[in-house]
């Protein structure tokens, strides 16, 4: 794994481009004070070290009738490769999972999902979940309001002293 090293043009880019994915480049340079074409080069490294995974228009759930955002804590019968792979396979093919997280504690996998209603939740939670393979039991909980949801990453941290593990290194410019 190559390091990568950014400076202050690089993370105010980073930070203008998660706020507006289709700024144009003309647009980016006046905000950072660079020119189109070094934006253009800028994004097209950072594009290359990965930095930027890539670009989507991030849709408003509720404007296109997915009313209910759930989230449900897994727990499967088996922790070994053959039902882990099973599970995440089957849980990648749902469009209502929003996201899938292996995690740490009293559940296996966290959940995040989308659906028009509680008919659809119900639907979801009681007959599709509880029916994937390797699934001992779930635990679902719905959203009542959204206090914070962002998809904008923290960035600060890369301005602090280098940690060894570090892939993106900073440096002044």
């Amino acid at each position: 794994m190559s390091k990568i090293t950014i400076d202050r043009y690089d993370l105010a880019l980073l930070d203008a481009l998660q706020r507006k994915g289709n700024a144009t480049n003309a647009t980016l340079g006046e905000q950072i004070r660079l020119s189109a074409s070094q934006i253009s080069r800028r994004i097209q490294r950072l594009e290359e070290d990965g930095v930027i995974a890539g670009y989507v228009a991030l849709l408003a759930p509720a404007a296109l009738g997915l009313g209910v955002t759930a989230f449900a804590q897994v727990i499967l019968e088996r922790h070994d490769d053959t039902a882990t792979e099973a599970f995440e396979g089957a849980v990648a093919s749902m469009p209502e999972v929003m996201d899938c997280f292996s995690v740490s504690g009293d559940a296996d996998y966290m959940l995040r999902m989308v659906v028009p209603d509680l008919a659809a939740f119900s639907e979801l939670t009681m007959k599709r979940l509880p029916r994937l393979p390797g699934v001992a039991r779930v635990k679902t909980s719905i959203a009542l309001h959204t206090v914070k949801q962002t998809h904008a990453l923290p960035l600060d941290h890369l301005t602090q002293p280098s940690k060894p593990r570090q892939r993106v290194r900073y440096a002044e410019s």
